[in-house]
């Protein structure tokens, strides 16, 4: 039998990235459009600012499998659209009943969860918080400090990742904004659809066949 090796992989905090990763992608601001409330502000970001990357991730990806665990590194840029902080596109697992974990590593700033069925919880995280997002919840990282935010994350090889969750409902029920006085607020995404009964019944329903939404 073939086992798959043990490797380790060094965490270079200045940077924000994991050596020996199997994988290395970018998030820019284009690939953001439509996330933000104020697009005329993020279009205006977009033309003077540059394209510029809001977060990367470097990660180790062994074959998908149950069993066995991806893991990697986050880095997001600070900054904001308008007042709405800078945010991962955020997702819910395509097996929708496996978890993950973050472990904040540098930087400030928090987790946005939302249940199948509406509900939100914010988890604040700084360097040493864990944060652990249990099954079944859509979830979105936000950097609202004034430095990088940088976090360790890991999850099981076979849980994948459906976006379009997010944007059939025209994105999450909260936005993060800043609140004038150099923290955040979160406040309604008044574009928010309630998914129906039967949408939240079919992921509820969904275990390890990797059925998507």
């Amino acid at each position: 039998m073939k086992w798959v090796e043990p490797i380790s992989c060094q965490v270079d905090l200045q940077q924000g990235l994991m050596h020996n990763a199997s994988g290395h992608y970018q998030k820019r601001l284009s690939d953001l459009a439509g996330l933000y409330a104020d697009d005329a502000a993020f279009k205006a970001e977009l033309s003077h600012g540059g394209d510029r990357v809001v977060y990367e991730v470097t990660e180790w990806r062994p074959p998908a499998r149950s069993g066995d665990m991806i893991f990697g590194l986050t880095r997001m840029s600070p900054g904001k659209i308008g007042e709405e902080f800078y945010l991962t596109r955020g997702h819910i697992h395509a097996v929708a009943d496996r978890p993950e974990i973050y472990y904040g590593q540098r930087g400030e700033g928090l987790m946005l969860l939302e249940s199948p069925d509406g509900e939100t919880r914010i988890v604040e995280i700084n360097a040493q918080t864990v944060c652990y997002v249990p099954p079944y919840w859509i979830h979105r990282s936000v950097n609202t400090g004034s430095d990088e935010f940088v976090m360790l994350f890991s999850y099981p090889a076979d849980a994948g990742q459906d976006y379009d969750i997010i944007a059939h409902s025209g994105g999450m029920r909260r936005r993060i904004m800043a609140d004038g006085t150099g923290g955040w607020k979160q406040v309604d995404n008044a574009a928010w659809q309630a998914r129906s009964a039967q949408t939240v019944a079919k992921l509820l329903d969904q275990q390890s066949a990797g059925v998507t939404l």
